[in-house]
């Protein structure tokens, strides 16, 4: 399936807005996005058909859960999960007898199948070709999508790098900043396979040849997100998801082969030789601006493309965004090779879109023994991108996962001493809390010893509540159902907000979490209070044990205080003379009702003029 007949098809279906209003690749579909794609249900794909260029502008395209399963040509997501799951379970079962051993030669037969095939001559993605100074990055509509971003950035690059001692190919999605017409950032973390390959040959001291792909099958791009294993071909997952072999051609300049029905593909190389440039900052999928730092520098020497090509792109910032549905079915594609290769007792995985795919996971595991959450909470953050996990919560079989009252029900009775399992690792670079970068704290939290039958005893909260210790605002929405009170700081910032000493003077009995927000996240959602806390925090830093209350303090940061984080990131929001220009402009998109911009409920959580504090 192509990016054409994907986009036919959403219209088909009545999952597309067309939008044939001029609109400025800087900010202005940004603003448009975000709001369409926070909107009921994740809204619609847009396909922007006039952007100042010869391409339109796919955005949003995988942005809900029935597009999600159109993408990967399913009716819903858990047929995939079916279909792996019956795959791992014939490979990985013991085999009693010859004829058993037999029996799996279809299902091998079918694997084979889905082995990417090479082809000679050119592809659809090779029909236009610029070299040299038409090689121009400049002539695509290249986002450039918050205030505080460096510059324009590619954000759904297809990145095909090789192994050079191994020949194994892989395709990652790594980001790519625009510093001029032939150059850009590639922003590939050191846990990344593209990195591992860049260090390959770096010691052989040969450049690196890159070819970038963008747009063709939607199956594509979702490979290139996924959590694949190392040294195996993300061609194949897509082969999987189609039933079929992806087609391949060799690339003009290089060795390296691409999808024949691209868009657009971008070759390349990366010099290790060369010294790495400042790339950043950009409104990241955390909700907050990932900072400034030092990556390889790609150099652009020819351009293919498609004569019809689409150019597509995705937006990442606060929750709910398009790549929250991208993460929600690697959980749920990626369950059953995690439950039978890893962690059998597994019986369902739940990463919450607050959780910004690595912050927070729920798990459901079939107990047996004692501590066996220990042992999936330590398997688990060994395993792929689990790694990068902070928070997760270990929870009974017989329990709904995804069901909030359910899983607030579990924490409001749990033992602190006995069910909280703190731990250390890998994190994703990404974590601004963290007061080392990729590396701190984790805390998982056994839900599996919390007898339900028992009723809970509500805490103690006087209607009145004094302000103390630099504790300013209260809300007990969540008192009754959890036993969570929910504090603001006073609005002038201190370092030593002494929440024991507000709970002691006002007479607060029996909460049992006590959780210290911003003075301006006092306007933001519940939703929006849990992402603010697993972003916010550090387990071993911010979160202590005041009697039988546990004190979560999940406001900023302040660099130079403690163990605080050499370096803490503005969240993204769009500035206000962007909001108001689509805000006048919103009849001409023809969107139908007015949506109000999502960044206005954010404005009040800014901490500087700048993308850090």
């Amino acid at each position: 399936m192509t990016l054409r007949e994907f986009i036919d098809k959403l219209e088909a279906s009545g999952e597309l807005q067309r939008i044939k209003a001029e609109v400025s690749t800087r900010f202005e579909i940004c603003e448009i996005t975000d709001r369409i794609s926070k909107s009921t249900g994740g809204g619609k794909a847009l396909l922007f058909e006039n952007t100042g260029t010869n391409y339109p502008v796919l955005m949003n395209m995988m942005g809900s859960d029935r597009r999600m399963a159109m993408a990967l040509g399913v009716e819903e997501l858990d047929d995939i999960t079916r279909r792996i799951d019956n795959l791992v379970k014939g490979v990985m079962s013991p085999k009693a007898s010859l004829w058993d051993k037999l029996k799996m030669l279809p299902l091998l037969s079918d694997v084979a199948k889905w082995f990417p095939k090479k082809r000679s001559g050119r592809g659809k993605c090779q029909e236009v070709v610029w070299r040299g100074e038409d090689a121009d990055l400049r002539r695509l509509p290249i986002l450039t999508s918050w205030p505080h971003d460096g510059g324009p950035f590619i954000t759904l690059p297809m990145v095909a790098t090789v192994d050079p001692e191994t020949g194994i190919p892989n395709l990652g999605m790594y980001r790519m900043q625009i510093f001029d017409s032939h150059t850009t950032g590639m922003h590939w973390h050191k846990h990344k396979t593209g990195a591992r390959h860049y260090d390959a040959y770096k010691r052989l001291g040969k450049r690196m040849p890159v070819s970038v792909v963008l747009g063709g099958d939607p199956a594509y791009i979702y490979s290139a997100t996924a959590p694949m294993p190392d040294n195996m071909d993300e061609m194949l997952l897509a082969g999987m998801l189609r039933q079929r072999p992806v087609e391949m051609v060799r690339c003009l300049t290089n060795d390296l082969w691409v999808p024949a029905d691209a868009d657009f593909v971008i070759e390349g190389y990366v010099d290790p030789t060369e010294e790495l440039a400042v790339e950043g900052d950009f409104g990241d999928h955390t909700g907050f601006y990932s900072l400034k730092d030092l990556y390889p520098r790609f150099h652009v020497e020819v351009i293919t493309s498609r004569r019809d090509a689409i150019y597509p792109a995705t937006i990442v910032g606060i929750p709910p965004m398009e790549d929250a549905y991208i993460a929600k079915a690697t959980e749920r594609i990626f369950l059953a090779p995690i439950r039978l290769a890893i962690q059998p007792e597994v019986r369902d995985l739940y990463m919450p879109m607050e959780g910004t795919a690595h912050n927070v996971a729920i798990v459901a595991i079939e107990k047996r023994y004692d501590g066996q959450a220990a042992k999936v909470a330590q398997g688990l953050w060994g395993a792929g991108q689990m790694i990068f996990n902070k928070y997760m919560l270990i929870a009974p079989a017989e329990i709904d996962i995804r069901s909030t009252s359910a899983i607030l029900r579990l924490l409001s009775d749990i033992e602190f001493k006995r069910d909280l399992i703190p731990s250390e690792g890998i994190l994703d670079v990404l974590d601004h809390s963290a007061p080392r970068k990729g590396y701190g704290a984790k805390l998982a939290i056994d839900l599996t010893n919390v007898d339900t039958t028992i009723d809970v005893t509500l805490p103690l909260i006087p209607d009145i509540l004094h302000p103390a210790g630099g504790v300013g605002y209260f809300n007990t929405e969540l008192i009754s159902v959890a036993g969570i009170l929910i504090l603001y700081a006073e609005k002038q910032w201190r370092a030593d907000v002494d929440v024991e000493h507000y709970l002691d003077i006002n007479g607060i009995i029996g909460a049992k979490y006590a959780v210290l927000f911003d003075y301006g996240a006092s306007g933001v959602t519940l939703s929006d209070l849990l992402w603010l806390a697993a972003a916010n925090t550090d387990p071993a830093r911010d979160i202590r044990l005041h009697h039988n209350t546990l004190i979560i303090d999940a406001r900023s940061k302040r660099p130079g205080y403690g163990d605080n984080p050499p370096r803490f990131p503005n969240v993204v929001t769009s500035d206000i003379n962007t909001v108001l220009h689509v805000d006048k402009r919103w009849e001409e998109y023809g969107l139908g009702d007015h949506i109000e911009s999502p960044s206005r409920r954010y404005h009040n959580l800014i901490l500087s003029h700048d993308a850090e504090w």
